[in-house]
């Protein structure tokens, strides 16, 4: 069975949130799952606290396993999830560029520099005026290069991930996020982001969130119009997929009504978010063979394509 591999999903922000959801991913091949562990709000005492204790949890859970290294993953038991980290934003790293290497021993695999909003790296897709990568942004980049973790441009302006892109000496990713000529909205990608990600080796990873596919629409339908579009665009060795399901809903959704100033109506003008979930996005190997797509253009997008880019970065 293909390997299923989604880029992006979210358990509730606390040290005592439960892992037990992320079984909800579970099926009979092997199955990686990448969580996140920190984003804007987060200092590095927080992200270490969520990942030591995500760690701890995971390792002890019988159907959920730590991934530490790519080639573990396809060899995952079956009803295995195996798990590694991302983190949406520099924030937790506090401005210092060394603990990148201590989030890394951490199981940290993916870093977006910013999120939504410009920061110490970047800009982010929210800003109007689509802010560069910085100096230190450009230094960030270098450092995931050296420690093997792989830049991520979601939730940056379109300028600072083709920056990204162009000094990155590794593929970078869009690790969840659709795309802007499908339906226009800010946190999804231009055609020359894509062709720049994909240019590094990368993979544009689209993602299951409502709002962002269309008018608040998660279905396999809503996803498969971007995947068709962003492989027509560039190449089936470049697109993959992501949930971006969001275990933390009610807490998520309340952050945004708390916080009208950091997110606009681009995330409120369609009502609640709601997001594919695992259970759906499970059966989308039958869905896109109902679709007619090669048995072989399946497997790349469901897993072999981000699989290859942690090979060469981790």
């Amino acid at each position: 069975m293909n390997l299923l591999w989604d880029q992006h999903a979210s358990l509730p922000l606390r040290a005592d949130a439960e892992v037990e959801p992320l079984t909800r991913f579970t099926r009979p091949g092997p199955t990686f799952v990448s969580v996140n562990a920190g984003y804007s709000p987060h200092s590095f005492a927080d992200a270490t606290r969520l990942l030591e204790h995500y760690r701890s949890a995971i390792a002890a859970h019988l159907q959920l396993g730590l991934a530490d290294i790519a080639r573990q993953i396809p060899t995952t038991p079956a009803a295995t999830v195996a798990i590694a980290f991302d983190l949406e934003d520099a924030a937790p790293l506090d401005g210092d560029l060394d603990n990148l290497a201590r989030f890394a021993a951490l199981g940290v695999r993916t870093l977006a520099p910013t999120y939504n909003h410009a920061n110490l790296a970047g800009g982010g897709c929210l800003d109007a005026d689509d802010p560069a990568l910085t100096r230190w942004g450009r230094d960030l980049v270098a450092q995931m290069n050296a420690v093997g973790v792989v830049p991520d441009g979601s939730h940056g302006s379109a300028r600072t991930g083709l920056d990204m892109c162009e000094i990155s000496t590794r593929p970078i990713v869009y690790s969840h996020s659709c795309m802007r000529s499908v339906w226009e909205h800010p946190r999804n990608i231009t055609d020359d982001q894509a062709r720049a990600c994909a240019e590094t080796g990368g993979v544009v990873g689209i993602t299951g969130v409502g709002i962002f596919l269309g008018p608040n629409t998660p279905t396999l339908e809503a996803m498969t119009r971007h995947l068709e579009y962003a492989v027509d665009l560039i190449g089936i060795d470049h697109v993959g997929v992501s949930t971006d399901h969001s275990f933390d809903a009610a807490d998520f959704l309340l952050e945004i009504a708390r916080n009208p100033h950091l997110f606009d109506d681009s995330y409120t003008r369609w009502g609640p978010i709601t997001w594919m979930p695992p259970e759906t996005f499970l059966t989308l190997g039958d869905h896109l063979t109902r679709r007619g797509w090669a048995p072989a253009d399946i497997a790349a997008v469901l897993g072999a394509n981000f699989l290859r880019v942690a090979r060469q970065t981790w």
